[in-house]
């Protein structure tokens, strides 16, 4: 306890003589800030200590007996939480903390050593917080077995000594760098588990579109770089501006700017006409009246999304190349190849996504589909043709030709419609289904 009074005590000294943070000069505020950090983490070593004496006194053993339950808590971490005013998570972690760091006994009551002395050392000091030496401790225990006991010893020394005096982001590097040398058989192992861990949401709310993606670091790489050197070269654009005032600097935030950058890119790749991007035939493609486009006020919709994007939006994506023109069949492109072509062309796929709005039967967009052959290509003759061709989603496809689903398409061309009709298994009345496109048009 003498350390936390050494630490308030230079707190007091550092405030002697103000009365709010406003009458501090620099140097006074950097004291503060120093001396409240000491005081932070010598508080840590207090609070940890006793959260593992509250465990101690809270162990399932003890039945009603147990501190916590007779406290009215049903463990000792949602005891400390309630006491502090901290989340469970965080009660837990200075629980385990104080456990991995308080004197033992063994079996006939002899006092045993801390598992890891040097990190309660560190902590008693002030060199050390309670959510640094909950990091280290992790990867002590994960690696305790893999590495054995001399260089978990050597770890705990090496890691003590480099954290101290790191913030808490440098000090999870720290653990990261420190992982892969403990543990050098486990790091391809962990990292195709990252992989498998691997997602992207995408998701509208509240009129925008979010995006959460988790990405294992391989998958990330290409990503993060590609991203900060769109930023640096755009903040460094911004020393080009005529004065920081000018009508047309760049105001943008990082965050800004790192969403421009995704969308330059992903609109610079839906331009290529390479094949080494698989995107299956993705087109971003804006629907908007041509009289609007061109003058008029008015919306426009976007493939894919539900949201509903204003005319200036439209018109510049339509300045940018990002509106494909419906005028289907102009520009000598052949939308009927019958028997000529096995595949569905670009233009072709284009036509459908028109018809049928993505997946014809689930509503999936039209960048998670495939152009199918209604009538096979192989095993029916079936031609390449727009009567014979429907967008469907791998699972939907599977669906259909598994459960013997029919399709009928009424009409033709683009202004046709798609219907299903379930097997007898799925609807005894087989009654025909409406899919496409036409499923959300608006009766006039």
């Amino acid at each position: 306890m003498s350390g936390l009074h050494e630490a308030m005590s230079r707190l007091d000294e550092a405030w002697a003589d103000a009365d709010d943070a406003g009458d501090l000069s620099r140097e006074q505020l950097i004291t503060v800030v120093e001396a409240i950090g000491l005081l932070q983490r010598r508080l840590d070593s207090v609070h940890v200590d006793v959260a593992a004496g509250i465990a101690r006194e809270s162990r399932p053993e003890l039945g009603a007996e147990s501190l916590a339950k007779q406290r009215g808590f049903r463990t000792a971490a949602k005891l400390i939480a309630a006491a502090t005013g901290i989340s469970t998570g965080e009660a837990q972690r200075l629980v385990k903390v104080g456990e991995a760091t308080a004197p033992r006994s063994d079996l006939i009551g002899s006092r045993l050593p801390a598992r890891y002395p040097l990190i309660r050392e560190a902590l008693g000091s002030g060199a050390l917080g309670a959510q640094a030496a909950a990091l280290l401790i992790a990867l002590l225990d994960r690696c305790r077995i893999a590495a054995g006991a001399e260089r978990i010893a050597e770890a705990e020394r090496l890691l003590v000594a480099a954290a101290e005096g790191l913030e808490l982001d440098a000090v999870r590097k720290l653990v990261v760098r420190a992982e892969a040398w403990l543990d050098p058989d486990g790091v391809e192992p962990r990292a195709d588990e990252q992989r498998a861990r691997r997602s992207l949401r995408i998701f509208e709310r509240g009129g925008m579109v979010h995006l959460h993606a988790q990405l294992d670091p391989e998958t990330a790489a290409p990503v993060v770089t590609a991203i900060r050197g769109y930023v640096s070269a755009a903040f460094a654009a911004r020393s080009d501006a005529p004065f920081p005032g000018a009508p047309d600097a760049d105001r943008r935030t990082v965050a800004m700017v790192q969403a421009d950058a995704l969308s330059v890119f992903c609109a610079h790749v839906l331009g290529c006409r390479g094949d080494r991007v698989p995107l299956a035939g993705a087109t971003v493609v804006v629907r908007v009246g041509l009289e609007d486009l061109q003058s008029g006020p008015g919306s426009a919709t976007i493939d894919g999304l539900d949201q509903v994007v204003d005319i200036g939006a439209a018109r510049r994506m339509a300045a940018s190349g990002g509106v494909i023109p419906w005028v289907l069949g102009g520009a000598s492109e052949i939308l009927d190849w019958g028997r000529e072509k096995r595949l569905f062309t670009r233009a072709q796929r284009l036509a459908l996504a028109e018809r049928d709005g993505g997946c014809a039967m689930c509503g999936l967009p039209p960048e998670m589909t495939r152009a199918h052959h209604i009538r096979w290509w192989q095993r029916d003759r079936g031609p390449t043709d727009l009567s014979n061709g429907i967008l469907l989603c791998e699972t939907c496809h599977h669906r259909i030709h598994d459960n013997d689903w029919e399709i009928v398409i009424e009409g033709s061309g683009v202004s046709g419609r798609p219907w299903f009709i379930p097997p007898r298994a799925v609807d005894p009345d087989r009654t025909p289904r409406l899919g496409g496109r036409a499923r959300f048009d608006i009766a006039a």
